[in-house]
């Protein structure tokens, strides 16, 4: 068993709110974290086209603040992706304010960036894999390939990550890492090093 401070290995996506939200989240597990922006994700179809694509590969965690925002924006997520693909975590409704806020929120409650280690240790625990790796985890695909095929570190990179994203119906404008763990979950090293045309011995 872990303890609370060992972080938790989360082998499923999770979808939060804010940068601030995805911060407070890798204190306590090791996981690919996307954010909404916000509202942003009602003016980005490519967010939610990442999202039902990674839907197809593995359940998806959806963890929204308990506000009014955070119910728009969970069920904006959940009109677009099969029930089936997502767990849905909620956090309880915490009157307060964020420290690096000088205002509290609409509401006056607390948001994901504002729970407590330990309250987000024991809402995530139950989904971490201590028996078998993820495929993620499997899957050797790393920043070293990323340079090696040009997709990082040159100045055309970013046309070769749209060009390969393209290939596997993803949203153009990835960054290399936001591409990099996408793929790590969509597919094997294998047909990674067959969509870049690299050949090994």
């Amino acid at each position: 068993m872990s303890s609370v401070n060992e972080k938790l290995r989360i082998p499923y996506p999770i979808i939060v709110e804010g940068k601030y939200d995805r911060l407070r989240l890798l204190s306590v597990c090791d996981a690919q974290i996307i954010t909404t922006e916000g509202f942003g994700i009602f003016k980005k179809s490519e967010k939610l086209a990442l999202m039902r694509q990674l839907s197809s590969k593995t359940p998806i965690i959806v963890l929204t603040d308990s506000d009014g925002a955070g119910k728009l924006i969970r069920s904006h997520i959940t009109s677009a992706i099969p029930a089936d693909r997502l767990i849905q975590l909620y956090i309880p409704k915490i009157e307060g304010k964020e420290k690096r806020k000088a205002e509290p929120s609409a509401e006056g409650t607390l948001g994901v960036e504002g729970m407590e280690r330990t309250l987000l240790y024991e809402l995530l625990s139950p989904f971490v894999s201590e028996d078998k790796l993820s495929k993620a985890a499997e899957n050797p695909l790393s920043k070293t390939d990323f340079y090696i095929d040009g997709l990082s570190g040159n100045t055309d990179s970013s046309r070769a990550r749209d060009e390969l994203a393209k290939k596997l119906s993803l949203p153009s404008g990835m960054t290399a890492n936001a591409l990099l763990a996408a793929l790590k979950i969509l597919i094997s090293y294998d047909e990674y090093l067959a969509l870049v045309g690299r050949k090994t011995d």
